[in-house]
């Protein structure tokens, strides 16, 4: 009997032991919310592939604490109610100790809600409403640091044109201008942020006006700008609808001097398809571009179109996402442990350079765990996206004045 306990004691420790050594060697899971499909899935399928990109390099040069990087993925499906089931899922069913993504803005801030709630930290690498790191949404208070679970690798959307005001001061001669909008969160808030950029500008605005999604036909609003003949004509859409903005308003034959985005549809290669000849020479805020002196921008944008697709490059959408897996990477590592209160101690001290630009995780007006970022302005050249300021890091010149008619001839 004594030897039996013994042989059995003796199996128990080599199963453990087996079993501790699998565990050590197993992968780690971090979710993330993205919308895979619907209005917005072309948005989503350009931060998966970069989510993966970013995996796939990481797991390749050794993974995280000798564990191989796995990323659950969540479908929001573009919908508030869904992104929060999504992540309600993510936190009880899957167990993930963190969540990253988070990509339209509405969407993003119910699911912020539900991590908060958990005490799961969430990394957001696109939604960008003020609200969504403003602990006073959350019922905290600014003081309230320790508590707050939000983190955020992009700028707010207050912060978007902040570039573009450099240009516009510096470079285009404009008075008066419109500003249409869709009339989410992302919009509005957008809108009102531009409106105090005019108003520091000097510029006046004719007026502010809303659509919904999916509007087919822009025409009736377009046709204020014939009327009114504002310099510039400033807006904020998803790419289908930025993309019909534009082909009505040269059916139209609109000519302010300017037609600018505020990046979101503005910069990616599918506003360029769908717009044509209508999309060249507008001008858009952007966050990034692979141009800009950033160890690793380069790299990205040539490794995403040598994997994916040359003709369909990324914006500053995709390495936001590819950005935030390695943020997560860095977190991990220094994390004492995979539980989510030693994750968000390291995130907290996060101090890094990613493809995006420098990271780091500071308090300041209203908002903390808050990256503070520069933007920039675009524009379509010849069917190229190009940087066209600040103008020290500009690779070319901005093209202003524009003939619209000869540009749509």
């Amino acid at each position: 009997m004594k030897r039996i306990i013994a042989i059995s004691f003796a199996l128990f420790m080599l199963l453990n032991l087996i079993g501790c050594a699998k565990d050590d060697n197993s992968s780690i899971k971090i979710g993330v919310l993205l919308p895979l499909t619907g209005a917005m899935a072309k948005f989503g399928e350009m931060e998966k592939n970069s989510f993966e990109l970013a995996r796939i390099e990481i797991n390749a040069a050794g993974g995280v604490k000798g564990r191989d990087l796995v990323f659950v993925y969540e479908d929001d499906t573009g919908k508030p109610d869904v992104g929060r089931m999504g992540m309600e899922k993510l936190i009880t069913v899957d167990k993930v100790p963190m969540i990253t993504g988070g990509y339209s803005s509405s969407v993003t801030f119910a699911a912020a809600q539900v991590a908060q709630k958990y005490r799961v930290p969430f990394l957001v690498n696109t939604g960008s409403v003020d609200k969504i790191t403003e602990p006073e949404s959350f019922d905290l208070k600014i003081s309230d640091a320790d508590k707050f679970y939000i983190y955020r690798l992009n700028p707010p959307v207050s912060e978007y044109a902040s570039g573009l005001e450099g240009f516009l001061k510096n470079l285009a001669s404009v008075e008066t201008a419109i500003i249409f909008h869709e009339n989410t969160t992302f919009g509005t808030n957008g809108a009102k942020a531009f409106a105090i950029s005019c108003e520091r500008l000097g510029i006046e605005v004719f007026e502010i006006d809303s659509y919904t999604e999916g509007t087919v036909d822009f025409k009736p609003l377009l046709l204020k700008v014939k009327e009114q003949k504002p310099d510039l004509v400033y807006m904020i859409s998803y790419v289908m609808d930025a993309a019909l903005l534009m082909k009505q308003s040269k059916e139209l034959r609109l000519s302010p001097k300017l037609f600018v985005g505020a990046g979101a549809g503005y910069t990616m290669p599918a506003y360029r398809e769908n717009a044509g000849i209508a999309s060249e020479k507008t001008i858009s805020a952007t966050l990034w571009h692979q141009s800009l002196p950033v160890p690793g921008a380069t790299d990205y944008y040539n490794a995403y179109i040598a994997k994916y697709d040359d003709k369909s490059p990324p914006d500053y959408h995709g390495v936001e996402a590819y950005a935030a897996a390695y943020v997560v990477k860095d977190a991990i590592e220094r994390a004492q442990d995979f539980k989510s209160a030693s994750i968000k101690t390291a995130l907290d001290g996060t101090d890094m350079m990613t493809a995006f630009g420098p990271v780091k995780f500071i308090a300041y007006d209203a908002k903390i765990n808050q990256n503070k970022m520069e933007t920039y302005v675009v524009q379509w050249i010849n069917g190229n996206l190009e940087l066209i300021w600040p103008k020290h890091l500009a690779k070319v010149e901005a093209v202003y004045p524009i003939d619209w008619n000869a540009e749509w001839k």
